[in-house]
């Protein structure tokens, strides 16, 4: 192998990963693999206008595409600046490899000029990190990030690559994938669930009487949409899916129960109450999911299938836990259920649970009270699943327009909703919509966002125009820290403190002067006219400025803290799930 510099060796293995894109701003401490990026003249680069936004692009990348996204920023204030997104993508678990550089080697630990210790910074929000002390190991430690953050549960890795490690002259050679496993003894992600649980699961679900499949972005993360759907079908239970799992199971299958939780259908939250057996499928209880903890499901055995050991039983207690890939597991439990040769067991039971399930559906659907005058957002939302007939992915920033979009869009594949999860990060939702577009340039590509979530990152939308990315980014504009302002309705007295957002840019003229197409509307007669056009802009980026009713909630909802009897539903009425069992 010839003699190259470290920053060589660094492109050099991109290339090696199948890399095709990494986002990222150049400074002093990373000015050398840039330098390589020019020279080499192989990988594309989007320049983001902030590292955070660089961070969340790889996040909307990765969550598109399946693959590793890939982040680079420079020592000191740009890498701390990614911290944002390495904790995001963390809590969500999404595979991206984060490239910092830093000051070299011989000044690591003198307070140098944009010197931090991002190693021990990120430690408890990366799945690894790495610093790189030896050029000659740096081909090996990018290829351990790219294993390490791929496989079992995915999720972040950071490599710290100081300057003079990247300046060295070396003749090192790439490791092979043999050579990446093998130096990596203690790594061995479980793959193969225990064939034992898997049968006590199968018997557990033939003699269910009222089951509920619950699944979670792991099942996405595993590619598992098509078991979860034969596994729905052929032993007739109906899905909820989280917030992350959207998209695992089509939205519109009579199955479907949509999305539980905090914001959840209220059949669906009915449903995980009454249910006997509850399958979670890649999912972590979260809170948001469960509320009280011991009144969640507290009718129910729980089969746990994750690829975490560590997320077994960590909030909920369960009764049959199988740790191991989603999807090889699901194939093995189908396998298992059809080598029976067994029917359901208490047949007429699960019809009458699917009946029940069914008045629910018809009894409080999803609803709102529409409007001539304003844009209610579940009206819009509504609108422009219509305008895209479905087929849009969407990515949101966080508060009740996310809501809104999770609960008014039907979802029907898998990394087609795209949010911040876990973290809850507000600004997510423009930069992730630009990696998900440069990942899937066949989708279009709708960022649904809220007046105050598009100021925290609004500058990428200079990166879209930069690069032609012909996304469409719809802002609720309600002139609030919407979510916020309705907590304090509901539960502070209506003390609206420091929400208020009337003081605003003129958006049409931001967007115009970033490069983008802007438009603007408050009339729901020609909502859809205007959606329509902001589809058909293929050449640049298209912000619509959406001006909707004021004061609109974000209903159904469960009280933090509280249980899914105690859901507030869109009426604003409190109705306990034990009054509420329709049939029999």
């Amino acid at each position: 192998m010839e003699m190259r510099k470290g920053a060589d060796v660094v492109i050099e293995t991109l290339l090696k990963e199948g890399v095709d894109v990494i986002f990222g701003i150049p400074g002093g401490a990373n000015m050398e693999i840039y330098d390589a990026l020019y020279r080499i003249n192989k990988l594309k680069h989007i320049l983001a206008r902030h590292e955070q936004g660089a961070g969340h692009m790889a996040e909307g990348y990765a969550k598109a595409s399946g693959k590793v996204g890939v982040a680079l920023a420079t020592s000191g204030p740009g890498a701390t600046n990614l911290i944002t997104a390495i904790a995001d993508a963390y809590m969500d678990s999404v595979p991206v490899v984060f490239l910092t550089g830093q000051v070299p080697t011989f000044l690591i630990g003198n307070d140098a000029f944009q010197e931090v210790d991002i190693v021990g910074m990120t430690r408890p929000v990366t799945k690894h990190n790495f610093l790189v002390k030896r050029v000659e190991d740096l081909p090996l430690i990018i290829r351990q990030a790219f294993y390490i953050a791929k496989t079992g549960r995915p999720g972040p890795v950071l490599v710290d690559i100081p300057k003079d490690i990247t300046q060295t002259m070396t003749d090192v050679e790439i490791p092979s994938d043999e050579e990446v496993i093998n130096s990596l003894p203690g790594y061995k992600p479980h793959i193969e669930g225990n064939p034992q649980q898997i049968k006590r699961a199968a018997q557990l679900i033939l003699e269910a009487k009222r089951p509920v499949l619950y699944v979670g972005g792991g099942a996405v993360a595993a590619e598992a949409n098509a078991e979860i759907t034969e596994l729905a079908e052929l032993m007739k239970i109906p899905v909820t899916t989280t917030n992350m799992g959207k998209g695992a199971f089509d939205e519109r299958h009579p199955l479907s129960l949509r999305m539980l939780g905090m914001h959840g259908t209220y059949y669906a939250n009915m449903a995980v109450y009454h249910s006997d057996l509850l399958i979670a499928v890649g999912s972590r209880f979260d809170d948001r999911v469960t509320g009280k903890v011991d009144e969640f499901a507290p009718f129910a055995k729980i089969i746990h299938i994750d690829i975490d050991p560590a997320s077994i039983s960590k909030n909920i207690t369960v009764d049959v836990p199988i740790v191991g890939d989603i999807r090889s597991v699901l194939v093995r439990l189908i396998e298992e259920i059809k080598s029976k040769n067994s029917k359901i067991v208490h047949e007429e039971e699960r019809r009458a649970w699917l009946e029940q399930i069914d008045a629910w559906k018809k009894a409080y659907p999803l609803s709102y009270k529409p409007s001539d005058k304003v844009i209610k957002p579940q009206f819009l939302i509504e609108a422009l699943y219509d305008v895209t007939e479905g087929n849009a992915i969407i990515t949101t920033g966080v508060g009740q327009h996310q809501m809104w979009s999770a609960m008014f869009y039907k979802y029907s594949f898998p990394r087609q909703f795209i949010n911040s999860g876990g973290l809850g990060t507000m600004g997510f939702g423009l930069p992730a919509g630009i990696g998900a577009k440069v990942a899937r340039p066949d989708k279009d590509v709708f960022i649904i966002d809220g007046d105050g979530s598009f100021l925290m990152t609004m500058q990428e939308l200079i990166t879209a125009a930069h690069y032609s990315i012909p996304i469409k980014v719809i802002i609720l504009n309600n002139a609030y820290y919407g979510m916020v302002r309705q907590w304090q309705e509901l539960f502070y007295n209506k003390r609206y403190s420091e929400v208020d957002l009337s003081f605003q840019p003129d958006f049409v003229k931001l967007a115009e002067a970033c490069g983008a197409v802007g438009m603007r509307t408050d009339n729901p007669k020609e909502l859809k006219d205007v959606l329509l056009k902001a589809k058909n802009v293929n050449d640049k980026p298209v912000l619509v400025e959406v001006i909707v009713d004021r004061e609109e909630n974000c209903l159904p909802m469960v009280p933090a803290g509280k249980s899914y009897k105690d859901m507030l539903l869109s009426d604003g009425k409190n109705v306990e799930a034990e009054t509420m069992y329709l049939v029999g």
